[in-house]
């Protein structure tokens, strides 16, 4: 979580089927987003029960959690995360407003996500630099 409550940056949700998935690919981009402004970034891994899976619950509490006013930005790992965020976002009322699913790879999105937001950039900016991640070659 953040210290600059008063800041309006956009907030980041990682959600993953694991719990320990989506807290270390949190950690990672805070790590890897410096010294800079503090981005608040939310896990929503796993079930209440501590299982894999996802849980609407956790998901609209991080989004709570991390809506400093300027947007959230919710990253997914795998298929059934993806449909859970869209299900939230159509009823309308379960995350806070301007919330945007992203398409974008989870770790490396998740990294620019964080890396741009600490710019103090807005959601579109956010959402640009996670999806370009797409295209980031290792080979």
């Amino acid at each position: 979580m953040s210290d600059d409550k008063g800041k309006q940056l956009v907030g980041i949700v990682l959600v993953s089927h694991s719990a320990q998935v989506a807290a270390s690919v949190a950690e990672l981009a805070q790590g890897l987003a410096g010294g800079g402004t503090a981005v608040p970034v939310a896990p929503a891994g796993g079930t209440e029960g501590g299982e894999l899976g996802t849980s609407a619950e956790l998901i609209a509490a991080a989004a709570a959690s991390v809506d400093r006013g300027a947007g959230v930005a919710v990253l997914t790992d795998l298929g059934s995360a993806v449909l859970t965020v869209k299900a939230l976002l159509a009823e309308g009322d379960e995350l806070p407003d301007n919330t945007h699913l992203v398409d974008a790879p989870f770790v490396e999105g998740a990294v620019a996500a964080v890396v741009t937001a600490s710019t103090g950039a807005d959601l579109a900016a956010v959402e640009a630099a996670a999806a370009e991640a797409y295209t980031y070659r290792k080979v």
